[in-house]
């Protein structure tokens, strides 16, 4: 890697560390099926997100509430307090497309059709009201 790369990495992971976060790689459902959920929650506090994603029919909600926990977590371990009601906001949250595997189904008169089973990376930034309007 050369020093320009590696200046830029360093520089990357340092803006990191002050942010708080959690990722969900490789969860096996197609993007735009997490992409709904994931527009439910986008901007809320996070107790009415946790409660919003509890209630929802989606199965996907599931998974994002587990990952929200965990970031919710990851900001109380960095800051050594618990969060206290009305302080966290989910400030950003993507779904990037992940792997798809391949498979063929047998079809009529020795055809195949192809199966494209998807799958998901989401990413969860929280953080307080002050830290958003920066």
């Amino acid at each position: 890697m050369g020093a320009r790369k590696r200046l830029a990495a360093e520089a990357r992971k340092a803006a990191l560390k002050t942010q708080y976060f959690a990722k969900l790689n490789d969860c096996p459902s197609s993007p735009r099926k997490m992409r709904y959920v994931v527009d439910l929650v986008r901007g809320m506090e996070v107790n009415r997100a946790l409660g919003t994603l509890r209630f929802s029919k989606k199965a996907a909600s599931n998974d994002v509430e587990k990952l929200l926990r965990s970031a919710i977590a990851n900001w109380e371990a960095k800051n050594n307090r618990k969060a206290e009601e009305g302080e966290l906001f989910i400030t950003k949250i993507f779904v990037d497309g992940g792997a798809t595997l391949k498979r063929m189904r047998p079809a009529p008169q020795g055809r195949g059709y192809r199966i494209r089973k998807r799958s998901n990376h989401v990413t969860v930034f929280v953080g307080t009201k002050e830290e958003t309007n920066d």
